[in-house]
């Protein structure tokens, strides 16, 4: 099986005890939101397609992580064959509402890691008036 690499360093995630102000702040960076739900948001760069994904105290699926992102879907399950080969301990893959797939692990040093694959086109956006910013090319 040949080794799955990271494309790049795609996003953040970060507990924010005040969402409102959390994205707010995160917009006057120049990051346009893109995701909102009750429980978390997602702003991204609209030069690159990376992003910051804010988690309120009541988000339960994750904690503050990074993430990885990949350019094919077939390389987040061929890395999680890698580490799980090597003894790593990986959960399971997922395939979420967004046409992403990813799973979650926590590095030697008990870091939370996030390997991710998005689609070239990028992620769709739930927020009225804003399209999708295509994944960063390369």
């Amino acid at each position: 099986m040949a080794a799955a690499a990271v494309h790049r360093l795609g996003h953040v995630a970060l507990r924010v005890q005040d969402m409102a102000r959390a994205v707010e702040f995160y917009q006057l960076l120049g990051l346009r939101l893109t995701w909102e739900a009750e429980d978390w948001a997602y702003l991204q760069s609209p030069e690159t397609g990376d992003g910051v994904a804010l988690l309120s105290p009541a988000y339960k699926a994750a904690g503050p992580h990074f993430a990885f992102h990949f350019k094919h879907r077939s390389e987040v399950d061929a890395i999680h064959a890698q580490l799980s080969a090597t003894g790593h301990s990986v959960g399971p893959v997922h395939d979420h509402r967004d046409g992403t797939a990813s799973f979650y692990l926590q590095d030697p040093e008990g870091n939370w890691l996030e390997m991710l694959y998005e689609p070239a086109e990028g992620i769709p956006s739930n927020v009225a008036g804003q399209a999708s910013i295509p994944a960063q090319l390369g």
